[in-house]
């Protein structure tokens, strides 16, 4: 059986873990670690794919909390009544980002390009895990993350944070209007972080776009760690909607307040 190789962040030490494809039970073009449930795939393939995945992260929990991700910047303050096992009651939140100051509630974003961003005080007691896509970053949901944590308690001097496994610039092309959205939000601070082709397109580093926003937001760079794995080049490792032009399954993202 192929081990659940899960990516971990050396800034944290909840339960917390950024999945790959490998180590699942899926078949197909889901093969095998899906855990998107909204994707085509068999429902008991997935729920015990979540199975493996929240135990590698040393998570016993079946239930957590997730909802649809519509690309914005919406981010709710959630508890254990916001819980849910994988396939749970029909009604999803339209939310791109969760907040808790709960303990054993974990909190669960899907990705296959787009950032996953886990962020806590452990000091605190305060995580958060956020979707963060170009539209969303652009939209400061990192800001507005941050901002709901430090509602529950947390500071923001002891916030450490994880930009997770996503397209990297050497893979990110965008149109023009990524590029003035994120000049609209960086302003001068965005400067290296992008450059043009002969297409009239842009190679930007998303990464480096949201660790500026989080540095901006008053996070120190201490805290911050960028894991610099590219979705889209490594397809046997991680899942890529570019790559695959869709045809996929999803990665999770998961941290815990233990």
């Amino acid at each position: 059986m192929t081990m659940v190789n899960t990516v971990t962040s050396s800034l944290l030490s909840y339960p917390h873990g950024f999945s790959t494809r490998t180590g699942g039970v899926s078949e197909g073009i889901f093969s095998s670690l899906n855990l998107g449930m909204s994707r085509g795939d068999d429902a008991e393939k997935v729920k015990e794919n979540y199975h493996r995945f929240f135990r590698s992260c040393g998570i016993t929990q079946e239930a957590f909390v997730c909802g649809k991700q519509v690309h914005g910047h919406n981010v709710m303050i959630v508890d254990q009544s916001n819980a849910r096992p994988a396939y749970g009651y029909e009604t999803l939140y339209e939310a791109d980002g969760y907040v808790t100051a709960t303990p054993q509630v974990p909190l669960v974003i899907f990705t296959a390009d787009c950032i996953p961003l886990l962020l806590a005080d452990e000091t605190n007691r305060v995580v958060a895990a956020v979707h963060s896509g170009w539209r969303s970053t652009v939209q400061d949901i990192e800001k507005a993350a941050i901002e709901k944590m430090c509602s529950l308690g947390a500071r923001k001097e002891n916030i450490c944070a994880c930009i997770g496994p996503a397209i990297g610039r050497c893979c990110f092309e965008v149109g023009s209007e990524v590029i003035e959205a994120v000049l609209q939000l960086l302003g001068n601070d965005a400067d290296g972080l992008y450059e043009s082709k002969e297409n009239g397109k842009y190679m930007l580093d998303l990464k480096g776009v949201l660790k500026k926003s989080l540095l901006r937001s008053g996070i120190s760079e201490e805290h911050i760690e960028v894991i610099g794995d590219c979705t889209m080049c490594m397809p046997e490792k991680y899942w890529s909607h570019r790559y695959t032009n869709g045809n996929r399954g999803s990665q999770a993202a998961v941290i815990m307040i233990p």
